[in-house]
């Protein structure tokens, strides 16, 4: 294990001086590997700094914090001995959510030189724009959608069909079940009336592919009049067997 730079706490306070605004630094040492993991999990890249917080032990970071909540986190750069890393960190907003950060692009981070004045240059041209976009972006969305987007429940629906796939390959339903209002939907979407049978059926001939968009068509249109469509597998049409009767004894007649 590596030991910590000197020079870390030092340079994260002559960026914080260099940094546009108001900006303060704070230092912490790591005594155990699990103590990176806290701040090193807020952080908002994907790139090489997400990349060395996994797969290095850090015996210590730093945080820049400025304004309007804007943190920078700031690690040495593994095998750089003369570089720094430096990331942003996700807002402390407990308003924010995971579901906030969707479809929002990581700002990441960059790695710097071991010059404040030049390092925050690079900081302030190449990671601050991002940031703040990123954080406008985040913002909006806990403003637009502060809760989860699930899903709703479906619409209750008066009237229901079945369709069934059978054991021998069929799918279709009794025309018994069939709403008057749905037969004309499913012969159009190519199911068939088979008298003997007292069924619609849609034809294997058009193949697996074929009756997925058939039915997918179906349902969408009879959901357009409040019927729903349930697809589910015939029940087995064999119950288990009972358990055989023992042989009947046999007696033999006794002569005197």
């Amino acid at each position: 294990m590596p030991p910590a730079r000197t020079d870390l706490s030092t340079f994260a306070s002559a960026l914080a001086a260099r940094l546009p605004g108001t900006w303060t630094s704070e230092y912490h040492r790591h005594p155990s590997y699990a103590d990176q993991f806290p701040l090193a999990e807020q952080v908002w890249d994907l790139a090489q700094v997400h990349w060395a917080v996994s797969e290095f032990v850090l015996r210590h970071d730093a945080v820049v914090t400025g304004p309007d909540g804007q943190r920078l986190y700031v690690i040495d750069r593994p095998l750089h001995r003369h570089q720094f890393l430096v990331a942003p960190l996700e807002p402390e907003d407990d308003q924010v959510k995971s579901h906030h950060f969707v479809g929002v692009a990581e700002p990441n981070g960059i790695a710097l030189p071991n010059d404040p004045t030049r390092a925050a240059a690079h900081v302030t041209r190449r990671v601050l724009p991002r940031y703040q976009r990123a954080l406008i972006a985040v913002f909006d969305n806990a403003l637009s959608q502060p809760e989860p987007p699930h899903r709703p429940a479906p619409p209750q629906v008066a009237q229901v069909i079945t369709l069934t796939w059978y054991a021998d390959g069929a799918l279709g339903t009794p025309y018994a079940s069939v709403p008057e209002e749905a037969r004309m939907p499913l012969y159009v979407h190519g199911f068939q009336y088979h008298p003997h049978q007292a069924a619609f059926l849609l034809p294997a001939a058009y193949g697996e592919d074929g009756r997925a968009l058939r039915i997918q068509a179906v349902a969408r249109q009879l959901a357009a009049h409040g019927i729903g469509v349930n697809l589910r597998h015939a029940a087995p049409t064999t119950s288990p067997g009972l358990p055989t009767a023992p042989p009947a004894k046999t007696t033999r007649a006794h002569h005197r």
